[in-house]
C-alpha cells in the first residue's frame, strides 16, 4: 500500500502562482508513475500532468501546458506541481495518484492509478 499526502493548495489571485507538494509513504520500493488530477464542482476528474519514475519523461493536459511543471524528488519521496500564471478556470480539488510500474503514454485516465490522496484545493479569484 501506497499512502498519499497532498498540500500547498490555497487561493490565489490570477495570475499568481502555486506549488503543490504530495508526500508518498508505505510501500514505495517499487518504482511508479505518479501524476495531478483535478476536480471542479460538476465536473469530472481530469488529468493534468505525469511523470514517470526516473523523472525521464513527463505529460501535460493541454489546458496547463507552459504553465505547469511537474518534478519529483525521488530521495524525498515527493511529487510536485508549480503552477504559475493561474487563471480561475485552475479552481478545483486537486489529487495527486500513483501506479506501480511506467507511465502509459498519452492522456491520463482516471481509472489507471490505483493510490490517491485525499486532495487539496486551488481557487484563483480576484
Amino acid at each position: 500500500q501506497v499512502q498519499l499526502v497532498e498540500s500547498g493548495g490555497g487561493s490565489v489571485q490570477p495570475g499568481g502562482s502555486l506549488r503543490l507538494s504530495c508526500v508518498a509513504s508505505g510501500s514505495i520500493h517499487n518504482s511508479y508513475c505518479m501524476g495531478w488530477f483535478r476536480q471542479a464542482p460538476g465536473k469530472e476528474r481530469e488529468g493534468v500532468a505525469t511523470i514517470t519514475h526516473g523523472s525521464f519523461w513527463t505529460y501535460y493536459a493541454d489546458s496547463v501546458k507552459g504553465r505547469f511543471t511537474i518534478s519529483r524528488d525521488n530521495a524525498k519521496s515527493t511529487m510536485y506541481l508549480q503552477m504559475n500564471s493561474l487563471k480561475p478556470e485552475d479552481t478545483a480539488m486537486y489529487y495527486c495518484a500513483a501506479v506501480t510500474g511506467g507511465c502509459e503514454p498519452g492522456p491520463l485516465i482516471v481509472a489507471r492509478f490505483t493510490y490517491w490522496g485525499q486532495g487539496t484545493q486551488v481557487t484563483v479569484s480576484s
